[in-house]
């Protein structure tokens, strides 16, 4: 999709489920069972989303998804579903994994920086050669300390090698990336958290990541049970989504398994309504595909 002198791609890099209560936090089964089917073992049907901006100076990245590195036994867990050639992350916009520029990572959760690193001569190593990946400091040191409630959503060998291999860039606070892309720093699902905001011509956007995950999390209360700040994540939405509406952002979902993008309205009673683009934005089969898991 062309936006400004951009070119925004989606890459649906898997399907995968997790519980429905998790994922809605506090908000009662009566409430979120409305919009979001769960399957036998109350979980819900989720994709992750990567973004994909070519800019005129570099291409960027955003997310790398689960990734391929899970047991059978974790695959049934999370029914996880791949649905690229991690050896050719970006296949279906013709584009390589040497393309990427630079890859920017919201936190470091398995289902944001699992596909960052992969098995090369039976070692990890970084999965985008010529890129530089971007983290958040605080993020990343919290990543190496945390406690017993987060640490399960870790996995160290995810991010380590971007480290040793020195391609890891550690950022603090809102940064620019390239021109017209910046992250930044929300706090709420985990202290250091970030968003990418881009920007081309008259026309800007922002990615949520796992602030507003799907478009049944748009109503500011409605935050996870995953988030370690959730009044944090509740202002911050409230803060994001006034200006999304009343600018008319490009809005993108990390884990919407429909339509990922599309934008945000402000109704007569001050609540925020989800206005999705056509399905045939998503230029390529692999999202239409899957779009209903």
């Amino acid at each position: 999709m062309k936006f400004g002198e951009f070119t925004l791609h989606i890459i649906r890099e898997c399907t995968f489920k997790l519980d429905g209560g998790a994922m809605f936090g506090v908000v009662p089964k009566t409430l979120w069972g409305k919009t979001s089917q769960c399957d036998e073992q109350n979980r819900v049907p989720l994709a992750c989303n990567l973004l994909f901006i070519e800019t005129p100076n570099a291409n960027v990245l955003i997310e790398t998804g689960m990734g391929p590195r899970w047991t059978e036994r974790e695959r049934q867990r999370y029914e996880v579903k791949p649905l690229l050639d991690y050896d050719n992350f970006l296949a279906s916009i013709g584009k390589c994994n040497n393309d990427v520029d630079a890859v920017v990572i919201s936190h470091l959760h398995f289902d944001h920086a699992g596909g960052a690193v992969a098995f090369r001569e039976n070692k990890l190593v970084p999965a985008f050669p010529r890129a530089r990946y971007y983290v958040q400091r605080g993020e990343w040191e919290f990543a190496h300390n945390a406690n017993a409630r987060a640490k399960g959503s870790y996995r160290h060998e995810d991010f380590a090698p971007l480290m040793e291999y020195g391609v890891l860039e550690l950022i603090d606070g809102d940064t620019q990336i390239v021109p017209g892309v910046q992250v930044r720093v929300t706090g709420g699902h985990t202290s250091h958290h970030q968003v990418v905001v881009f920007e081309s011509g008259d026309r800007k956007g922002v990615y949520f990541a796992d602030i507003i995950p799907t478009k049944n999390h748009l109503s500011p209360p409605w935050v996870m049970g995953y988030d370690h700040y959730p009044l944090t994540s509740c202002d911050i939405k409230s803060e994001y989504l006034a200006t999304a509406a009343e600018e008319n952002w490009l809005v993108v979902f990390d884990h919407e398994v429909e339509v990922p993008w599309g934008h945000v309205k402000m109704t007569g009673d001050n609540k925020f309504e989800w206005q999705p683009l056509p399905v045939q934005t998503l230029a390529h089969r692999q999202v239409l595909d899957s779009a209903v898991p």
